[in-house]
């Protein structure tokens, strides 16, 4: 099986890779990835999950014209869910790594063209964590995090606040009246889901099922979602 590196950077989280490999069995059809350390981070085979996030928010928010952050840029996918919606006002999204982000601007990830072209998208780098866990500057309609594997496998120990009560309680000042909060998780966190119940009246678990085509086998991911009240 064929893999190109396309690029390859030194992060704040390790060495970031984006590659192109060849689909086992589906000649001339090539998947995106990117990993950390040689150890796999996402793949453009496999994002029913993260596309069901941005879609299940805008779903359950009530804002006329939402507007979006999108916590972590990866390949896009979650970004280009939430730009599908034509209620969504603006989708902003805060990128960590600075590779990353030079790969949407030059074209190397698959999407980079759709979404560059999409007026209401904003790309900015920063620590999506760090910025929610601060006093809040903007409200937003929707608040997406998909950055780490979940609420107990972490990419870096900054988000370890995030997931409890004090930093959900700080990451709901940042959401407008009817907003609500999205949290990616590939596995169930009852921890989490404590956390979640502690601070929002209104929140919900969501299993996402689906085929995973690396693997040739279903897998389960879970979705989170607390909800503000309106006014």
């Amino acid at each position: 099986m064929n893999i190109e590196v396309i690029a390859a950077e030194d992060s704040a989280i390790g060495m970031i890779c984006l590659r192109r490999r060849e689909v086992a069995g589906d000649p001339g059809h090539s998947a995106f990835e990117i990993t950390v350390d040689h150890q796999f981070l996402m793949s453009s085979l496999v994002t029913a999950s993260e596309r069901a996030l941005a879609v299940r928010a805008l779903e359950l928010c009530t804002a006329a014209a939402p507007r979006v952050l999108v916590g972590g840029l990866g390949l896009g996918y979650t970004a280009q869910a939430a730009l599908a919606s034509p209620r969504a006002a603006l989708v902003e999204v805060i990128e960590l790594l600075p590779a990353v982000i030079g790969w949407f601007e030059r074209g190397l990830i698959p999407l980079a063209s759709e979404l560059r072209a999409d007026p209401r998208l904003v790309v900015r780098q920063g620590d999506v964590y760090q910025h929610l866990l601060a006093p809040p500057t903007t409200r937003y309609d929707a608040i997406l995090i998909d950055v780490d594997t979940s609420p107990e496998r972490r990419l870096g120990e900054v988000s370890v606040p995030f997931y409890g009560e004090a930093g959900l309680r700080a990451c709901a000042e940042h959401l407008a009246p009817g907003g609500v909060l999205g949290v990616w998780s590939a596995a169930e966190s009852p921890e989490f889901e404590q956390a979640l119940a502690a601070v929002f009246a209104r929140w919900r678990a969501e299993p996402v099922d689906f085929e995973n085509a690396m693997l040739g086998e279903p897998e389960t991911n879970w979705l989170y979602f607390g909800g503000k009240p309106g006014d």
